[in-house]
């Protein structure tokens, strides 16, 4: 093959416009002794570098047995399910085992004064919160008018750059 005919090719290589015939021939000139009995052109060495290892590299086998580590089986998993149906089945154990729930004529003097001190205190503690409950309510309705407030503002605000565009008055 004539060294122009070559370049011509290895500028279509290098644009990725080659055939695979057009390749082959490349290869078959880099790696052929007897195209190159005179030497490369200088600007030729490189791709006959690239093109001989394109064809070692086919050639190359990987030979070394690769280890096969099989991972060791956890067994955490059924544990914590067998654990899981034991704790299921004590639930329900003592749940029918369990005689039902008192009645406030049952419970002892003492057992009726706290329950009494309990519910005194749980509806102190919610009377306390719906006045919280209220409190935040107005502190939202603040927040929604504010929040108008600054829309508002914005408006002022453009008609402000607009009448001092049209007046011509520099910007604060």
């Amino acid at each position: 093959m004539v060294p122009h005919e070559i370049e011509q090719l290895l500028e279509k290589y290098d644009n990725a416009q080659t055939s695979t015939q057009e390749e082959q021939q490349l290869r078959d000139y880099f790696t052929n002794p007897d195209n190159h009995r005179d030497g490369f052109a200088q600007h030729l060495e490189p791709y006959r570098a690239m093109f001989g290892y394109f064809t070692n590299a086919k050639q190359e086998t990987f030979t070394k047995a690769l280890p096969v580590q099989v991972p060791k089986r956890s067994y955490v998993y059924q544990w914590i399910g067998a654990a899981a149906v034991v704790a299921i089945m004590f639930g329900i154990f003592f749940q029918f085992g369990n005689p039902g729930p008192k009645t406030l004529d049952s419970l002892t003097a003492e057992e009726q004064l706290v329950y009494y001190q309990t519910r005194e205190a749980l509806g102190l503690l919610s009377t306390k919160f719906n006045q919280s409950a209220s409190n935040v309510t107005a502190l939202n309705m603040v927040g929604n008018h504010l929040d108008k407030g600054m829309e508002k503002a914005k408006y002022i605000n453009e008609f402000s750059k607009a009448t001092n565009k049209i007046l011509k008055q520099p910007k604060n």
